[in-house]
């Protein structure tokens, strides 16, 4: 399977990357971004691009790509709501017209967000339901909208956005604590990432993962063949 990743310098875009390298079934890996990942593998390609809005370009490079693992997000916080939706939701947009003009029978693997709503008081929960609504709309092979809930770096991954390092570090145990009591509140970042490339690989799933689904994913039995 080959992959194409966005949002790979991001925590869950360096989850998917490792256990994308890990995984004997992806034979490569295209990472799309504004700057390198820093990252060295057989497996990766890197493709640098500056305007998000616009890929023609660069639309080509997509032509042999099985599914697209969207791990681009950027946080609400502090933003206008046109801001984040031109981020949230334009940016998907124009990447996704881009993807299935190149390939049409490509699978999408899209990272919202728990409590994504239409109706919900929230900004971003508005903002990332219309950026679902709008590649659900869209004729992928399978499309498959990933809402996780708290999420648990491993395997080295960081977040980039500093507030959000200091809480991983501050409150990472109580993550764990988490997820010992309420298994469906949080995931691991490898738990995320597996059940994102098993569902690229087989499109078993729903339109709409919540934390149990993603789980669901990785330990078998449920939606989709987890990953050896």
């Amino acid at each position: 399977m080959k992959i194409v990743v966005f949002g790979a310098t991001g925590m869950i875009g360096a989850a998917v990357l490792l256990e994308a390298f890990d995984d004997p079934q992806v034979t490569s890996v295209l990472a799309v971004g504004r700057r390198p990942t820093g990252r060295e593998h057989a497996k990766l390609r890197e493709l640098v691009h500056a305007d998000f809005l616009d890929f023609s370009a660069v639309q080509s490079e997509f032509a042999d790509v099985d599914a697209c693992l969207w791990c681009l997000g950027v946080p609400s916080s502090g933003m206008s709501e046109a801001d984040y939706r031109r981020f949230t939701v334009e940016i998907t947009v124009a990447a996704s017209k881009a993807l299935l003009a190149a390939n049409p029978a490509m699978r999408m693997c899209f990272v919202s967000g728990a409590g994504s709503n239409r109706e919900g008081r929230a900004m971003w929960q508005r903002v990332k339901a219309e950026a679902e609504d709008a590649v659900l709309a869209m004729p992928w092979r399978s499309v498959h909208c990933f809402r996780p809930g708290a999420i648990l770096p491993e395997r080295g991954v960081q977040s980039r956005v500093a507030l959000y390092r200091a809480m991983y570090a501050g409150l990472g145990w109580a993550i764990r604590g988490l997820r010992t009591v309420a298994p469906n509140a949080a995931s691991t970042s490898p738990q995320l990432a597996q059940a994102m490339l098993a569902v690229a690989r087989h499109g078993e799933a729903p339109a709409v993962l919540e934390v149990a689904d993603i789980h669901a994913v990785v330990i078998g039995g449920g939606i989709a063949q987890p990953l050896a």
